[in-house]
């Protein structure tokens, strides 16, 4: 009876401590498992993370179309297969005309990928700023296609009056009349005078030049182009300084294009001023490295002999309808010399956009 009880007593005991190692298992395996499970589910947050990281970055690397005020209803779809006619061409990109099947037009600036080689982040945030910036007299950009190979393409509203190269040497009847002449250059000093005061940072143009003006109904002007030559690489930036030194619109200090100033700025705004009122185009500035300012010399002799009869056309005494006396030479002699000082050898005497827009204020019809 003793054995049996003790035979008992042993199996009860060993019963007991298998069912302990049992449930230490169980609480083992349990805990190792919630542990397991908690380490999974962070480590799937992190490639979570991880993989909208690299979306976002193979998004980039693939391109994307980003649109501003103005091209909310814009598609790739629309952009990429618009039929487009080349209408402009630089060392640096091509203009298009593209016609969208909803029958708007724009106008495309397509960059090289060659001319543009900085780290996509760098270019994102140019084109971040360019995209904000709304002004009457400037042209907006309404929307930036990043593609797959680099290529880079602005998009931008088409203004079917053309530029005001084109204006000036068509020799339009309109572009010898006074008041058209003061509504352009007012709306381009607007224009400029935003760029330079009207933001937390100044943007310097850079390329600022009657070809990139662009004329609308009433011929506003629209400054296009400011800020470009951020999304360039040196080497093309570089070129475009030495077609605008061509082209007459070079300031005479510049020899690099990231030296470029709102001082550079207000020089080539003299110049375009001297072109407005003489209707004559800016000469090549590499054939003349004397020269202050590049206008052909029969018209330079005569703004700095004052024979003011011989700078401007007769018909911007006239108005609209062909009377006279809209303006006196007087207020035409003080344009000159706003121009001029524009156009001084030295950056530092030139007045700032301020000035010439009080100063250009003064000449405007009195109400």
């Amino acid at each position: 009876m003793e054995k049996r009880h003790m035979i008992i007593l042993i199996v009860t005991l060993s019963s007991t401590f298998v069912l302990l190692v049992i449930l230490f298992l169980i609480c083992v395996c349990t805990c190792r498992k919630k542990s397991l499970s908690t380490r999974n589910e962070s480590c799937d947050k992190e490639a979570n993370i991880e993989f909208k990281e690299n979306v976002v970055e193979e998004l980039e690397i693939k391109g994307d179309f980003i649109r501003f005020q103005g091209g909310e209803d814009l598609t790739c779809f629309d952009i990429l297969d618009a039929p487009g006619e080349v209408i402009g061409k630089s060392s640096y990109g091509t203009l298009y005309r593209a016609n969208l099947l909803s029958d708007s037009v724009l106008l495309l600036r397509f960059l090289r990928p060659a001319c543009c080689t900085g780290k996509v982040q760098d270019v994102m945030q140019v084109v971040q700023l360019l995209g904000s910036i709304r002004h009457p007299n400037l042209v907006s950009l309404c929307g930036f296609y990043y593609g797959p190979r680099g290529e880079k393409l602005l998009v931008h509203p088409f203004y079917r009056r053309g530029n005001l190269a084109q204006f000036v040497r068509d020799e339009n009847g309109d572009s010898h009349k006074w008041e058209v002449i003061y509504r352009i250059s007012m709306g381009i000093a607007r224009g400029l005078d935003h760029l330079h005061t009207g933001l937390q940072k100044p943007i310097i143009h850079g390329n600022l030049k009657s070809k990139n003006i662009l004329l609308g109904r009433n011929y506003q002007p629209f400054v296009s182009d400011f800020g470009l030559h951020l999304l360039l690489n040196p080497t093309a930036a570089q070129e475009m300084l030495e077609d605008a030194d061509v082209e007459g619109y070079k300031a005479p200090e510049l020899t690099k294009m990231k030296d470029s100033s709102t001082e550079s700025d207000i020089y080539n705004l003299g110049v375009i001023l001297l072109e407005l009122i003489t209707g004559k185009e800016p000469i090549n500035g590499k054939a003349n490295p004397d020269q202050d300012f590049y206008l052909p010399a029969s018209v330079r002799n005569a703004i700095l002999e004052r024979r003011m009869p011989e700078v401007y056309h007769p018909d911007v005494l006239k108005d609209s309808n062909g009377g006279s006396n809209p303006v006196n030479e007087d207020t035409i002699i003080k344009f000159v010399k706003l121009s001029l000082a524009c156009c001084s050898p030295s950056p530092s005497t030139r007045p700032d956009i301020k000035q010439i827009c009080k100063r250009l204020e003064e000449l405007g019809p009195k109400s």
